[in-house]
């Protein structure tokens, strides 16, 4: 679906979408909502330990980093020029990260576009000769490709980044990358501690304890997509947040960022509250407003109960600069 210019996210969820969005798993290959690479959690002790153990010197110009994908990297100790080709550039971007380049033909419309609109724009695929000509120190790429990653590789020294990661696995990995680790710890306990409060908040003014949620989106070619491990909901599933149906658990324990599945079906997945993301492409939009129009669509409780919230795909991304954001929408969003 990115090869249309139009798609992500998610998911994210190839890199939900989005790049949704945003997507991991099997599936993941396939064009879909996070142009996804095929990623897996990896928020493992064993992985941490590796990266500890990678940690030198402060005085040494490299030092050593494992990836997620286990190749061990000799990176800048201060990289002053980061290319990062992933569906979370807002969590760098909230680091005040030095970017150089980011996937952005895409930008328009994200929480993060005016931060980013200096920014150059390294393409999707990525334009090897756009990111030589950046002379970047140091890469970061969610694509998964041992041949885009040996290309790179050649140009500057390169990271495989699991971009559909919990949010606490990725700021701590950056963190352990560009040794602000006590930046990250202070971001993330601030962060944690406001996303208790919101959660709290909702459940003792709007929702019900234990309602599940359901995101879906459509993509070009009527397909049709319920979200499951990027995009927005890594938000809506975090502690203290929404349930997934058992559908959408069975698609997270499969450790898939999405899953395509037929109109027919959405009775099937669809939570007591429902978010549909909107999307760029014009033939998925015409696809999404006949959803909204069928009798299935009609029939659900959620529906029937105004429990239906709209947003625009390019503001779904689960990355840190958006969570923030997402921290003062959601809010206002269910009290309509």
């Amino acid at each position: 679906m990115k090869g249309v210019k139009q798609t992500i996210a998610v998911f994210a969820l190839t890199t939900v979408m989005g790049l949704l969005l945003i997507g991991c798993g099997g599936n993941d290959n396939a064009a879909g909502p996070a142009q996804a690479s095929n990623s897996s959690s990896t928020d493992t002790a064993a992985n941490s330990s590796a990266n500890e153990q990678a940690v030198s010197s402060e005085q040494a110009p490299t030092r050593t980093y494992t990836d997620y994908k286990g190749h061990q990297v000799d990176i800048p100790t201060a990289p002053k020029a980061i290319v990062f080709a992933g569906e979370t550039t807002g969590d760098l971007i909230e680091l005040n990260l030095p970017l150089i380049g980011i996937y952005g033909d895409e930008l328009k419309g994200r929480v993060y576009e005016e931060k980013a609109a200096n920014i150059e724009n390294v393409g999707f695929p990525l334009n090897l000769e756009k990111v030589t000509s950046l002379n970047p120190d140091l890469i970061i790429v969610a694509d998964t490709d041992e041949k885009v990653y040996e290309q790179l590789s050649k140009i500057a020294p390169t990271i495989m980044f699991d971009t559909f990661g919990s949010l606490d696995y990725r700021m701590k990995e950056l963190g352990t990358i560009f040794d602000k680790k006590q930046e990250v710890e202070a971001w993330l306990q601030a962060y944690n501690k406001k996303a208790e409060e919101m959660w709290k908040q909702l459940y003792a003014t709007v929702l019900k304890p234990g309602e599940t949620a359901s995101v879906f989106t459509y993509y070009p070619g009527d397909r049709l997509f319920v979200m499951a491990r990027a995009g927005l909901p890594q938000f809506l599933y975090a502690e203290g947040g929404f349930k997934p149906t058992a559908p959408i658990q069975n698609i997270l324990d499969a450790n898939e960022g999405f899953r395509e599945i037929s109109a027919e079906k959405v009775s099937e997945f669809a939570g007591d509250r429902i978010f549909v993301l909107d999307p760029v492409n014009d033939e998925a939009k015409q696809s999404t407003e006949a959803l909204l129009k069928s009798p299935v669509w009609k029939t659900l409780p959620a529906v029937k109960q105004g429990h239906v919230y709209r947003m625009y795909i390019q503001r779904s991304d689960s990355d840190a600069f958006t969570r923030q954001w997402m921290l003062e929408e959601l809010p206002k969003m269910l009290s309509k």
